[in-house]
């Protein structure tokens, strides 16, 4: 009688195994993914973010999700990812959000804005401030989910044709710089132009720009921009910790299944971390190359630094009382910088500056 009963019982559980074993694998379809980026292929950490992506979405989804990366140029120009992601020439891109300030300067949060978070507190902002959460509610508007998928850590000031000692030195300079911080330096008389990264180094040897700012010493020097500007200044002021994202098409991310979101977002994070990990290494040897080059390192003065954090505030202002959307973001995003910054001039700062101290005495 019992062998009766379990033989019934074991045939409910292998036919509810047969089952589920279809109902699995239609949880797991084969798709195919295109991916445009803003990037030339040449940059091996930006455009390789996109690439450690695509690996690691195959590998957790046993291959069945296979995303192909194109560099910029390949299916639309650097500078158009947002569009092809958003009329669906594409299913995904990975760009800087503040290329696209000239739609809405509100873009710019996801990516940077001067004066602002450093990578880690713009990690923070994004996952445990709400900045997710408002920028996923501002881009609805666009038919785009964005996903935080990178972040260069703080940037370079640029390359420059002639040296900047004052305010006055800034008036009439074409400066190749993207973002909101073009805006800000229109007020102190500069002429901004937003090129993709592959075009900038012809535009500074032509002299169709006078200045050009990119991201930090490692791909400055795979760049070439020191072959053709003498002056490296620093810190790059508008970008404190600047993220790139992953843009997804709203239907196309609304029909995945749940594990291959999950696949993306994890993703995603890996990228983040393997990113400013990778700029924080190579970053150093290149500008002991550069320098050794030729290359003439100098920071912004004070005044130049005071001068261009007054307009950034002014910029705000204004454009907070024109626009409410900026206004929304741009007031959760302003309480938690200045709360970040009370934190990490107690932890981290205090710790840095003794090292820093050390490092320039050459103590062990």
């Amino acid at each position: 009688m019992k062998r009766r009963v379990f033989l019934k019982s074991a045939g409910v559980g292998l036919a509810a195994t047969a089952v589920a074993a279809p109902a699995i694998a239609q949880s797991m379809p084969e798709l195919r993914w295109r991916l445009t980026v803003s990037w030339p292929k040449s940059l091996d950490t930006l455009y390789g973010g996109p690439e450690h992506l695509a690996k690691r979405v195959a590998e957790l989804t046993d291959n069945k999700f296979q995303i192909r990366v194109f560099a910029a140029g390949e299916i639309v120009p650097a500078l158009q990812v947002l569009d092809a992601v958003q009329n669906g020439t594409v299913e995904a891109g990975h760009t800087a959000s503040y290329y696209y300030v000239g739609k809405d300067p509100t873009f710019a949060f996801d990516t940077s804005i001067p004066f602002g978070l450093n990578a880690r507190q713009q990690y923070a902002w994004m996952h445990f401030g709400g900045g997710n959460q408002l920028f996923q509610e501002f881009m609805k508007d666009y038919g785009v989910h964005p996903i935080p998928c990178g972040n260069t850590g703080a940037q370079m000031g640029g390359w420059f044709r002639k040296e900047i000692k004052k305010p006055e030195d800034l008036q009439g300079l074409k400066f190749r710089i993207g973002g909101f911080a073009g805006q800000v330096l229109t007020k102190l008389g500069v002429v901004p132009q937003q090129i993709g990264g592959g075009d900038i180094y012809a535009a500074l040897e032509k002299g169709t720009i006078d200045a050009a700012e990119w991201v930090g010493p490692y791909d400055d020097e795979k760049l070439g921009f020191n072959k053709v500007a003498k002056y490296y200044y620093y810190p790059g002021w508008w970008e404190g910790g600047p993220q790139v994202s992953l843009y997804v098409n709203m239907k196309q991310w609304e029909s995945l299944p749940p594990i291959y979101k999950a696949a993306l977002q994890a993703a995603s994070g890996e990228v983040n971390a393997w990113m400013v990990a990778k700029y924080d290494a190579q970053n150093p040897p290149a500008l002991r190359r550069l320098i050794a080059g030729g290359t003439v390192l100098r920071p912004f003065t004070r005044e130049v630094m005071e001068a261009c954090y007054k307009s950034a505030n002014e910029l705000y202002a204004e454009t907070s009382a024109k626009n409410a959307k900026f206004k929304k973001i741009y007031d959760s995003w302003v309480q938690f910088r200045n709360e970040q910054n009370l934190w990490f001039r107690v932890s981290e700062q205090a710790f840095d500056r003794f090292m820093n101290d050390k490092s320039a005495q050459r103590k062990s």
